[in-house]
C-alpha cells in the first residue's frame, strides 16, 4: 500500500498548489511522492491503479465546485450529483493512470528527468474525455518571475516542463541515482538568459467594465427583466458617460438574464442608447440564434453610433452547462437553454474603432492554443466576458482568474475581464492584476489598458513545444526502457 499512499499524497499536494489553498511553491515538489510510487511499484497494473486513484482525488479536490453547479443549477438529487461527479473524476483521471504506467518505464533510465517531464507536459495537452480542460501545472508559476519568462515562448507548458524536471530530479535524488543522471538540470540556469517580462505601465486607453451582479435564476418576469436592465444601463452611464476621458470601449459580461438583441426591441433600444450616449464601442453578452433556431452564446459589438458592427459566437462550449457529453445525456440541464447551445464557427477578432480586440467567452480562456489565434489574427487587446456566478462562493473564481492571467502573458497582451459577479479585472502583459472589483457586488469601473502590436513566439508558433514533448515522451517510452533493461546487468 506504500505506493498508493505516496500517489495520494501527491494528489493532495497538487490540490494545495492552486486556489483556494494557493501554495504555489509546491509545484516543483508536489509530484515527488508520485514519482517514487512509480519507481517502487513494479506491477504495471497496480501502478496504473495508483495513478488513477491519485487522479480521481486530484480532480475531486480541484473541481469540487462541479458538485455545487450540478445540484444548485442542474436541479439534480444528491445521489445523482455524486454519481455524475464521480464519473467525471474517474474519466478525467485516465491521463494520470496513463502517466503512472509510462513513468514507471522511464524512471529507471538515464534521461529520466527530461523524458518524464516531457511525458507529463505532453499529456497535459490531451484533455481527455469530453474535452474538459482546467489546470496545467505551469499555471502555479503565474507569480514566479523567472519561470514565467518561458510563457511567451512555450506557453504555460514550458513552466509545467520546468516544474516537473525539478520534481523528477528530487525523486532521483531520493533514489540515489548517479550524478550524471542530473545533468539536464544544467538547462535551468538558461532561464536567466531569457527576456524579462514587460515592466509595469499605467495603460494609455480606458475600458469601462460593468459587473451587474445579476442573480442566477430562470423565473424571469417582464417587470423583473425591465428593472434589472434599467439598473445596469444606469450603472453603466454613471461611470462611462459622465467623466473624462471618453472610454474606448464599454464591456458588459456574459449574464444569466434573457438578453436577446436580435428579437427584443426594448433590450435593443437600451443598449443602443448606451453606445450613442458614451460614443464608444460597446461589447455585451447576449443570446443569438442560428438560421435553424439553435441558441448561440454570443458577444455583440455596437459602434459609437449605436449601430450593429459584428458578433462573435462562442466556439468552445462548457460541458454540462452549454452542451451535455454523450455519456452524460441523462443529466438535467443547468439552464433553460443549457445542453442545446450550438457552437460558433468563426474565430476572428472584433473590429473596434481603435483596433482589433480578441473577445472570447468565459470557459474559452482555459485553451491556450485557442486564445492565441485571436492575437495571431491581429488583436491588440484581449477581452474575456464571463459569468462565474455558477461557481458559487468557491475557489473556481480565483482559479479562472489565474488561468486568464496566463493567457495575457503568453500573448503579450492586456486582458480585460468583465464578469457578472466577479472577478472583474484588468491584467497587464506580465500577468499583473492592475485593478480588480470586489466579487458578489454590483459595480462598474474604468480600467486602463494599452493596445500592443508585438507578437510573442507563442503567438506566432503555437504549441510546438508541448507537441514536441508528447512526441519525445512517447518515443522515450518505446525506446529507452527496452534499451535500459536489455543492457542492465543481471544481479
Amino acid at each position: 500500500m506504500k505506493p498508493f499512499a505516496l500517489a495520494l499524497l501527491s494528489a493532495i499536494l497538487a490540490i494545495a498548489t492552486f486556489p483556494s489553498v494557493g501554495l504555489s511553491w509546491l509545484a516543483p515538489f508536489c509530484f515527488v511522492p508520485f514519482l517514487l510510487a512509480t519507481a517502487w511499484e513494479p506491477d504495471p497494473k497496480r501502478r496504473v491503479l495508483c495513478g488513477w486513484a491519485a487522479g480521481i482525488v486530484y480532480w475531486a479536490g480541484v473541481c469540487y465546485w462541479i458538485r455545487f453547479v450540478l445540484e444548485q443549477y442542474g436541479g439534480m438529487s444528491l445521489p445523482l450529483v455524486w454519481l455524475a461527479f464521480s464519473l467525471f473524476c474517474i474519466l478525467k483521471a485516465l491521463n494520470w493512470a496513463a502517466f503512472s504506467y509510462l513513468a514507471g518505464l522511464l524512471i529507471h533510465t538515464r534521461w529520466a528527468i527530461l523524458t518524464i517531464a516531457a511525458l507529463w507536459t505532453g499529456l497535459e495537452r490531451i484533455y481527455g474525455p469530453f474535452g474538459f480542460a482546467w489546470f496545467a501545472l505551469g499555471n502555479a508559476g503565474i507569480d514566479m518571475s523567472i519561470p514565467m519568462r518561458l510563457a511567451p515562448i512555450t506557453g504555460v507548458y514550458g513552466l509545467s516542463f520546468v516544474f516537473f524536471m525539478i520534481n523528477a530530479a528530487a525523486a532521483l535524488l531520493i533514489l540515489r541515482r548517479p550524478r550524471l543522471h542530473f545533468a539536464p538540470l544544467l538547462l535551468l540556469p538558461l532561464l536567466l538568459l531569457l527576456p524579462d517580462l514587460p515592466p509595469y505601465e499605467e495603460g494609455t486607453h480606458t475600458a469601462v467594465t460593468v459587473q451587474p451582479n445579476i442573480e442566477e435564476r430562470e423565473d424571469w418576469t417582464a417587470a423583473m427583466f425591465e428593472s434589472t436592465l434599467r439598473r445596469e444601463v444606469q450603472l453603466t452611464l454613471d461611470v462611462a458617460a459622465n467623466a473624462s476621458p471618453r472610454p474606448d470601449m464599454v464591456l458588459w459580461p456574459e449574464v444569466p438574464a434573457p438578453y436577446y438583441y436580435e428579437t427584443d426591441p426594448f433590450f435593443r433600444e437600451q443598449v443602443t442608447r448606451i453606445a450613442r450616449d458614451v460614443r464608444a464601442d460597446f461589447l455585451f453578452g447576449a443570446v443569438a440564434h442560428t438560421p435553424r433556431g439553435a441558441p448561440l452564446n454570443s458577444v455583440f459589438q455596437l459602434g459609437p453610433d449605436g449601430g450593429f458592427v459584428a458578433r462573435y459566437d462562442k466556439i468552445n462550449l462548457v460541458p454540462f452547462g452549454e452542451y451535455v457529453p454523450p455519456l452524460f445525456n441523462w443529466i438535467q440541464k443547468i439552464s433553460s437553454e443549457a445542453g442545446s447551445f450550438a457552437p460558433g464557427t468563426n474565430l476572428r477578432p472584433l473590429p473596434l474603432t481603435m483596433g482589433k480586440a480578441g473577445v472570447f467567452i468565459c470557459y474559452e480562456s482555459v485553451f491556450p492554443h485557442f486564445v492565441r489565434q485571436f492575437v495571431a489574427e491581429g488583436a491588440g487587446v484581449l477581452v474575456n466576458l464571463s459569468n462565474d456566478g455558477y461557481f458559487g462562493h468557491s475557489a473556481a473564481r480565483e482559479q479562472h482568474l489565474l488561468i486568464a492571467r496566463m493567457r495575457a502573458v503568453e500573448n503579450g497582451r492586456w486582458l480585460i475581464r468583465a464578469t457578472n459577479d466577479g472577478i472583474t479585472a484588468a491584467i497587464d502583459p506580465a500577468g499583473r492584476i492592475t485593478r480588480r472589483l470586489n466579487p458578489y457586488a454590483q459595480a462598474a469601473a474604468r480600467m486602463r489598458f494599452s493596445w500592443r502590436k508585438e507578437e510573442t513566439p507563442y503567438t506566432l508558433y503555437g504549441d510546438w513545444f508541448v507537441w514536441s514533448c508528447l512526441a519525445a515522451g512517447l518515443l522515450a517510452c518505446a525506446v529507452e526502457p527496452r534499451r535500459y533493461f536489455l543492457l542492465r546487468p543481471i544481479s
